[in-house]
């Protein structure tokens, strides 16, 4: 008989031998045949290295090979469990001897499903999918000569690896894209589902073995075992002969059913089909295994899978659908992984509406408490907006916090409240960094919460080094890098189960992509910053429970997952409450190369350092010329004179040994090895001023041989020590890490990311008493506050701090509308929250009389409770008292330095940079646009056909705009400065004002204005209008309208669609909304 595998025999032989003997085995040596098995799956391994050229990994197993093509994206998570199935058999068969002629007939059609994806994939692209045939056992006993067989393997694999190493290599995209569309068409055995569903059910905690476990064997129900029983029968006339692929039992409870199905099927009719027949149709018999009965279902749970990993473009033909048949309300849903048998028993016992009950009628007093947690204002409003959107179903909650503002407190006030009234069982506490998860242990360790007790000594919590939960377990630590490697890495015996925590709370919820370049051996779980938000994205996805997720920075990205905010507390906020302190304007330095560039002419030889070999070079001479500007420093060319020349100015205003009175530093450096040239170059100026060693330090992950408890202490230093008070950083110290002392940020890199430059700057917006701290200040010799200052949201709350409070009193007077009034009383405010906290006690006494009674903070309280007007008068009125805070300053002046010397300084000035006029903002807008016109087509096709528009080409400009630092609400707010005049237009009118001189209206006078023309131009009938008001409406949220948006939009997909209102018009709907879409561009433009 022919084998299986004789299709590889002419581009892959060394595959279809491993094949043939393993099909030669499966009857008459089991052990034999799963060793050959195994040693297919490694082949197939090791040629894909070769053939696309990929670094073996450093620790060079077969498991690391195996993970380094799924993070690679050459393997999908279905080919890398087959894969890990085999090299897990074989190496039972070479270890333990294992021989198992059940497992040879199970895996050897997985084997062949493999191999046929191989070669359309790396040999023949046009090959075509045959179906497998069982092999039958042979007559006779195959003898074998086993070196023999050794030496032939050897000799197919070597041959095999050379003519891979001789292919041409392709790109890694055609490769990737390749691979997923061979996998996608892969037929999937049967055998293979049914295996890897035993597979995925024993590693959440379930006995489970199709084979073996059978309702026909004799398997039954029994106490203390956790059983899923395959095949058991039911009164059912459907499917199977009333058979349901498998039972789930705990102990001699009957919790749920499993129908297990082909791939092509769609697996929620499945869920309405035999998912609930058979719960409907238990047998009498089997009556004692009853845990109770639901109208006419008799077991609780129903679940549906065709074995294949959740896809959401796939979303009916993947996945496991689960269905809870207690209630008739609830619906279908998709999970990414299996519930264990404690997940099935707390859902059965989980009554969430008492839970929401409860948290209703529990107090925030203990919240409130002085001597526990005294969380403020804001973070009950935070706790209470997170609650009243669980109570009303939300699945997501996001909170948005500035920097600084208490998040993990708030984070305890929830758990507490949460745990206590038994809303949830089981709570994730999820960080992005080791740092942050001891961070918030320690506050849970510490904090006093009931009788004196902090949340660890009342609940069961487990930390960042513990992989498994217990039942008892209330709260679990954990990284995001440490659940990659437990949920999409896992090659061990178990696993997460999808309901393990029914909340997960993620800290840093900003963070879905790669930030930290410090992550050591984490980083290798992803192949870029797009690969680290899908595993962070797949990781929270996995768990079926409620997400909150808290950041200082909501991004697009975090909206995606959590959704819009519930609950917003901004740094502006912060700061004029006083719970902030305020930033100056950056310290612009300028040197001779950061503003000329570093040049080399033809001709010239550069030196050369390789940061691999550490090797320093001299460069042939060059044929062209070589240009770096400052972006470029210290990333392509390493300038040690542009660092001493920025670091000796800045060195004048920081004294190291003084962090009680000055605070502490923090600079940002490109990479490591800049780190490094940082602190030699800061302890040698120095030096000259016998500078204590120890106050200047790296800490980045490298520290202490790249230990994470040698990182962990260095970062406990800095923040409760006096040394070091100067820190040299990468990424290790960007977001989430507590050190209230830090009064001066140095840029010495720079970033492009919003979300990352606010993170850096929100380090040192916490308030310190103790050191009298009012603001902080920038050091920016590199541009970057310049770069990133369209899109930056942290811009100072007082926004010239040098203006002295008898000039602020001048403007208040001076404004008449309410809005203006309110601002200036903010700048008011924030300047006295700076200026309350270095206030004498001679000082402080002469205020509390001048003022009433009240001392700075109550004066404040008090300004906030009255109206902007009545605020006014009271400013106005008592302007001695603000002379007499003018009278005194915290720190003089600052020095502005201008430098002749060549390759020094130039200059050294304050200031936003080019954004920080709206006309600078509005004419670069316009060049943008202007220029950009053919380039970027949604652009063109806004000013020359935007009727053709779609919601998804406006979505993608916006992006576009976005990245380039262009936004609706700043450009709207530029020409309101600009005219005077509030203005809220939308993205197209603004366009097509500064490419083609549209006038600019708001959005909604925009619609309104096209509305009334079709309305005049017709005799719309009541039950038309009535559309004609919905389309209205749309249009005021969305902007763009076309007649896909009938059948794409909920709004109007739901009452019928297109064809349904193109009824109501008379088939008129399409001439209707392409005669809107003229009213709504007749603006006066001129054509492009």
């Amino acid at each position: 008989m022919a084998s299986n595998f004789d299709f590889l025999s002419k581009d892959f032989p060394v595959l279809a031998n491993f094949g043939q003997l393993a099909e030669e085995y499966s009857h008459s040596d089991p052990n034999s045949c799963l060793m050959k098995l195994g040693m297919i799956g490694e082949t197939i391994v090791n040629l894909m290295f070769t053939y696309d050229r990929i670094p073996l990994p450093e620790e060079n197993t077969a498991v690391k090979r195996i993970d380094t093509l799924y993070r690679e994206g050459l393997l999908t998570q279905d080919l890398a469990e087959i894969l890990h199935t085999l090299r897990k058999v074989r190496n039972k068969a070479v270890h333990e001897n294992y021989s198992s002629e059940a497992d040879g007939v199970a895996l050897l059609p997985m084997a062949y499903s493999l191999c046929e994806w191989f070669m359309q994939t790396y040999g023949d692209w046009n090959y075509q999918h045959h179906e497998f045939v069982p092999p039958v056992p042979a007559q006779q006993a195959r003898t074998a000569d086993k070196a023999a067989e050794e030496q032939k393997e050897t000799r197919l694999a070597q041959e095999a690896e050379t003519k891979a190493a001789q292919t041409e290599a392709i790109s890694k995209d055609s490769r990737r894209k390749r691979v997923s569309q061979t996998a996608s068409q892969r037929q999937r055995p049967e055998a293979e589902t049914r295996f890897l569903i035993d597979q995925q059910l024993r590693q959440v905690g379930w006995e489970a073995d199709t084979e073996n476990l059978r309702f026909s064997k004799g398997t039954r129900p029994a106490k203390g075992r956790n059983i899923a029983i395959a095949e058991w029968p039911t009164d059912s006339t459907v499917g199977n002969y009333g058979r349901a692929d498998y039972a789930l039992f705990i102990g001699l409870h009957m919790v749920g059913i499993i129908e297990a199905k082909a791939e092509h099927i769609d697996i929620p009719s499945v869920i309405d089909y035999q998912g609930k027949d058979y719960p409907r149709n238990i047998r009498q018999e089997d009556a004692q295994y009853q845990v109770g009965s639901w109208g006419e279902y008799k077991v609780p749970f129903t679940f549906a899978t065709n074995g294949r990993p959740y896809l959401e473009q796939y979303k009916t033909k993947s996945g496991i659908w689960f269905l809870d048949l207690r209630r008739a309300s609830n619906v279908p849903k998709p999970l990414r992984g299996w519930m264990s048998p404690d997940n099935l028993l707390q859902l059965l016992n989980k009554d969430t509406d008492a839970g929401n009950r409860a948290l209703k009628q529990m107090p925030f007093d203990l919240l409130r408490d002085k001597d526990g947690l005294n969380l403020r204002d804001y973070q009950l409003r935070a706790i209470q907006a997170a609650e009243q959107a669980i109570i009303n179903g939300k699945p997501s909650v996001l909170l948005a916090m500035a920097t600084g503002t208490g998040k993990t407190r708030t984070v305890l006030g929830m758990i507490y409240r949460f745990l206590k009234t038994g809303r949830f069982k089981r709570i994730l506490f999820l960080v992005d960094r080791t740092a942050l998860g001891e961070q918030a242990l320690d506050v849970f360790k510490e904090v006093k919460l009931e009788e004196l007790m902090p949340l660890a000594d009342i609940y069961n919590i487990k930390g960042l080094e513990d992989k498994e939960i217990e039942r008892e377990t209330r709260v679990h630590v954990a990284t995001v890098q440490g659940m990659v490697k437990r949920i999409l890495y896992n090659d061990g015996e178990t696993m997460p189960a999808v309901s393990d925590y029914d909340l997960i709370i993620v800290d840093e919820a900003h963070r879905g992509y790669l930030l930290d370049k410090e992550m050591g051996d984490t980083e290798i779980l992803y192949r870029d910053q797009r690969d680290y938000q899908s595993k962070y994205r797949s990781v929270i996805e996995y768990f079926d429970a409620v997400k909150i997720g808290l950041t200082a920075t909501p991004a697009l990205q975090t909206t995606e997952i959590f959704g819009q905010p519930v609950f917003k507390y901004t740094y502006r906020e912060a700061v004029i409450e006083g719970y902030l302190v305020d930033h100056d304007a950056p310290h612009d330095l300028h040197t001779r190369l950061r503003d000329e560039g570093i040049h080399y002419r033809p001709g010239d030889t550069v030196t050369l350092y390789n940061p691999v070999t550490g090797e320093v070079t001299n460069s042939e001479l060059l044929d062209d010329e070589l240009n770096f500007d400052v972006e470029q420093f210290n990333r392509k060319v390493v300038t040690r004179p542009f660092n001493e020349t920025v670091l000796a100015e800045i060195a004048k205003s920081i004294d190291p040994e003084s962090p009680e009175e000055q605070g502490k530093t923090l600079i940002y450096a490109v990479d490591d090895d800049h780190a490094d040239m940082i602190v030699d170059i800061l302890k040698n100026i120095y030096k000259e001023y016998g500078v204590d060693n120890d106050a200047i330090m790296k800490i980045t992950g490298s520290v202490g041989g790249g230990n994470p408890k040698k990182v962990q202490e260095a970062i406990k230093r800095f923040k409760n020590e006096k040394y070091p008070s100067v820190v040299v950083t990468v990424d290790l110290l960007t977001t989430g890490i507590d050190v209230p002392e830090i009064t001066n940020l140095v840029f010495l890199r720079r970033v492009k990311s919003r979300i990352l430059f606010e993170q850096m700057l929100g380090r040192a917006t916490r308030l310190c008493p103790k050191i009298h701290k009012t603001h902080f200040e920038i050091y920016d010799p590199v541009g970057v506050y310049e770069s990133l200052d369209p899109v930056n949201t942290m811009k100072p709350v007082a926004v010239n701090p040098s203006v002295s409070f008898g000039q602020l009193l001048d403007g208040l007077e001076a404004q008449k509308e309410e809005t203006q009034i309110a601002f200036q009383i903010d700048q008011i405010i924030a300047k006295l929250q700076r200026r309350k906290r270095n206030l004498d006690s001679k000082t402080m006494e002469h205020f509390v009389s001048m003022s009433g009674g009240m001392d700075p903070t109550q004066l404040i309280r008090q300004l906030r409770r009255e109206t902007p007007e009545q605020a006014r008068n009271h400013i106005l009125a008592h302007r001695d008292l603000f002379e007499l805070l003018n009278g005194t300053h915290a720190n003089g002046g600052r020095p502005v330095v201008i430098s002749d010397t060549p390759d020094e300084l130039v200059s050294h000035t304050r200031g936003y940079g080019t954004g920080s006029r709206p006309e600078d903002y509005l004419d670069a807008f316009a060049d943008y646009v202007k220029t950009h016109l053919n380039e970027v087509a949604a652009l063109n096709i806004v000013c020359t056909r935007p009727k053709e528009l779609t919601r998804a080409s406006l979505k993608d400009l916006r992006l576009t705009l976005d990245r380039e630092g262009f936004t609706t609400q700043q450009l709207n707010t530029a020409v309101s400065e600009l005219t005077n005049e509030e203005m809220t237009a939308d993205i197209i009118s603004l366009i097509r004002r500064y490419a083609i001189g549209s006038t600019l209206i708001s959005h909604e006078a925009r619609i309104r204005r096209a509305v009334d023309k079709l309305k005049k131009a017709h005799k719309f009938t009541a039950i038309e209008l009535k559309w004609i008001a919905r389309i209205e409406k749309y249009l005021m949220e969305e902007s763009v309208l076309n007649v896909g948006v009938f059948d794409e939009d909920v709004r109007f997909k739901n009452e019928g669609g297109f064809k349904r209102i193109d009824h109501i018009f008379k088939n008129q709907l399409e001439k209707i909304v392409l005669e809107l879409n003229e009213y709504l561009y007749d603006d006066g433009g001129r054509s492009a």
